[in-house]
């Protein structure tokens, strides 16, 4: 159960990026290298992830509902299919794709099952992420630690 967990809340955070790009090698280091040195630093991670849970938390409340994680990933979503170039018929396709995977990301990331994310489930889901892309375990992950995160999961399965 940890691993699509986690998986989920790398999810989640890739959601920035293009839908065709989620999955690729650096997509994780491009969502939160907000200074793109290559470099991600737990704090740099830790800030771009509360500004990301205060963008998404559209009333304010300290948590957020499932109606706010989908709401604001749908947003996005249309932009960034909107600048694929894909056919209607495809982004059409694909973005009921990605919302089905988005309220089942919302599942996953409600640890406590009452229909709301709150900052410490946000929270230990990030350190858990974090933790598990930092390869080489010295706090700080680069392009070298994705490669040997994807390559660990490729060798387990």
């Amino acid at each position: 159960m940890r691993i699509p967990l986690i998986l989920a809340a790398a999810a989640a955070g890739l959601a920035a990026l293009p839908a065709q790009a989620q999955h690729a090698g650096g997509a994780f280091l491009a969502a939160y290298d907000t200074n793109h040195d290559g470099k991600l630093p737990r704090a740099e991670y830790d800030a771009a992830r509360a500004e990301r849970f205060a963008a998404t938390d559209a009333d304010k409340d300290g948590s957020i509902s499932e109606a706010e994680y989908v709401g604001e990933y749908s947003a996005r979503l249309d932009r960034q299919l909107a600048a694929s170039g894909d056919s209607a018929e495809k982004q059409a396709e694909e973005r009921t794709r990605q919302i089905r995977q988005t309220h089942v990301r919302f599942g996953a990331l409600d640890t406590n099952k009452d229909g709301r994310i709150d900052r410490a489930e946000y929270d230990a889901i990030a350190g858990r992420t974090f933790a598990e892309q930092d390869a080489d375990k010295d706090g700080v992950i680069t392009a070298a630690d994705v490669a040997a995160t994807a390559a660990a999961r490729k060798a387990a399965n």
